[in-house]
């Protein structure tokens, strides 16, 4: 689909990857065009429509999780819909793992060998919890055998955080002050691309790819809660073909 995202890391020729933007889809008003969850107000034939269209570039209905920004990780294929979870993987394929996002983190993961995948939706609340590691964890590969991807996220330069969300990071990691800006208001700009990055790297995870995007300033192809509000949600995917 023209404007959305495919992934460009070196994943094993098994492992598909997808990322959705705004670009493609029905629905009208703020949540246009291509929202894709069925909790923030959308009429609900057109976030089956967008579910419909993207469908046809995948193997399987993916597996809608209801995201708490919380560390739960559940295993795709013996999971339902709508179940309460924050990362799923798959060892099975055409199994489809997906988060929706809009300014949080998604990460996908798989490794080398194309056995697993995994997808986690990491805000701040969520990275500093510890879903990327609960995520790396339930998928039981070595981490020196993983890749990642960053996609879409809100972007240092415009995720402005009071001190409490600085104090969640820093006494659990030495690195992650590095993360923060001081602005004069007495506030602080979070990098949580660089705050994937290093909780990834400090598990072994050396393999780190994507990042760069704003989902905050670059309105016309991302969604933005912080910016709007009332939005939609894309969807970021991996999954293993035959």
């Amino acid at each position: 689909m023209r404007g959305w995202i495919v992934p460009d890391w070196p994943a094993p020729a098994n492992v598909r990857a997808l990322i959705t933007t705004r670009a493609g889809g029905v629905s009208r008003g703020p949540h246009a065009t291509m929202n894709l969850a069925a909790h923030v107000n959308d009429d609900p034939a057109a976030v089956a429509e967008n579910r419909r269209l993207l469908r046809a570039h995948l193997p399987a209905e993916p597996l809608w999780l209801s995201q708490v920004h919380g560390v739960r990780v559940v295993c795709a294929e013996q999971s339902a819909e709508g179940i309460e979870a924050d990362a799923a993987f798959s060892r099975r394929p055409g199994v489809v793992c997906a988060v929706l996002t809009a300014d949080c983190l998604p990460v996908l993961l798989c490794d080398e060998a194309g056995t697993v995948v995994g997808a986690a939706h990491a805000g701040w609340r969520g990275l500093a919890a510890g879903v990327i590691e609960a995520a790396v964890r339930a998928m039981n590969a070595p981490p020196e055998k993983l890749l990642a991807f960053l996609g879409p996220a809100i972007g240092p330069r415009a995720f402005e955080v009071g001190a409490e969300v600085r104090e969640a990071f820093v006494p659990l990691s030495d690195d992650a002050a590095a993360a923060f800006a001081a602005r004069d208001n007495g506030k602080w700009l979070a990098d949580l691309y660089l705050l994937a990055r290093q909780r990834l790297n400090a598990l072994g995870v050396a393999r780190v790819f994507g990042g760069g995007w704003c989902t905050f300033t670059e309105a016309e192809r991302f969604y933005s809660f912080r910016r709007e509000r009332v939005t939609g949600r894309m969807a970021s995917l991996v999954w293993m073909g035959p």
